[in-house]
C-alpha cells in the first residue's frame, strides 16, 4: 500500500520541496470524480514498492483543494493535468505524467532505482 502524505495547505509544499533536498518527493494529483484517475490510483497503489528513503508520496484531493494544485503548477512551473504525478527532486520538478501513463516503473526508471521487492 502506498503511504500517501495528504497535502492540504501551501506550507506543505514549501517543506515538500526542501524535503526532496534528502528524498525524492512524488506528488500524485488526483480527482476522486475521475474514472481514468482512479485507475492511475489504482495501478501506483498496486504496484508501490518504493523503499521510504527512495520515495515520498503525496497525495493532492483535486476536487477538495484545487488552489493548492494551481500554486503547485506555479511553484514548479508544470502544466496541470489530471490525474498527474510529478516527480520533486532538489526542489526542482524532474519528471511528470498524466493519464494513463502514470506507472511505478516509469518513476523507478526516472529516479535510476531498482524498487525494493514488496
Amino acid at each position: 500500500m502506498t503511504p500517501w502524505i495528504i497535502l492540504s495547505d501551501a506550507a506543505q509544499i514549501d517543506e515538500l520541496v526542501q524535503r526532496s533536498y534528502q528524498t525524492p518527493c512524488l506528488i500524485f494529483k488526483h480527482s476522486t470524480r475521475c474514472s481514468i484517475s482512479r485507475a492511475a490510483q489504482n495501478r501506483l497503489e498496486q504496484k508501490w514498492n518504493f523503499a521510504a528513503d527512495e520515495l515520498s508520496p503525496y497525495y493532492l484531493d483535486l476536487l477538495q483543494y484545487r488552489p493548492l494544485s494551481n500554486h503547485i503548477a506555479e511553484q514548479l512551473d508544470v502544466r496541470h493535468e489530471s490525474p498527474q504525478v510529478l516527480l520533486i527532486v532538489n526542489g526542482k520538478c524532474v519528471y511528470d505524467n498524466s493519464h494513463n501513463a502514470i506507472s511505478v516503473a516509469d518513476l523507478a526508471a526516472a529516479l535510476d532505482i531498482n524498487p525494493v521487492e514488496a
